[in-house]
């Protein structure tokens, strides 16, 4: 085994003289490259059929009416509630049901 003499009274910069710093990524200062998300490019690339049916201003309407139903359950005391979509002819019924309480274990 070789003897190592430790030299004293060195500044700072005489005891890194020789030293070479490994680069990791705990001391790499580049950010590392920021991973696309598959999915929302795949879904972004998809037409989306619905929004030349359901514009702006019905989902407006739709979704005042959908709020006064809300209150009117609420001041009923009707809390947990199901929206049903169903379908008569050329029109379209939403309905509000209820929700199924929880089965409790005994």
């Amino acid at each position: 085994m070789a003897k190592f003499t430790i030299k004293k009274n060195l500044s700072d910069s005489d005891m890194f003289v020789g030293h070479k710093e490994v680069i990791t990524f705990e001391n790499n200062p580049v950010e590392e490259e920021v991973a696309k998300p598959v999915k929302a490019v795949a879904k972004s690339q998809q037409p989306d059929f619905h929004s030349s049916f359901f514009t702006p201003e019905l989902q407006e309407k739709v979704g005042k009416g959908l709020l006064e139903i809300k209150m009117q359950l609420f001041k009923e005391g009707i809390v947990d509630f199901d929206i049903k979509v169903s379908r008569d002819g050329t029109k379209i019924i939403l309905s509000a049901v209820p929700a199924k309480p929880a089965k409790t274990p005994k």
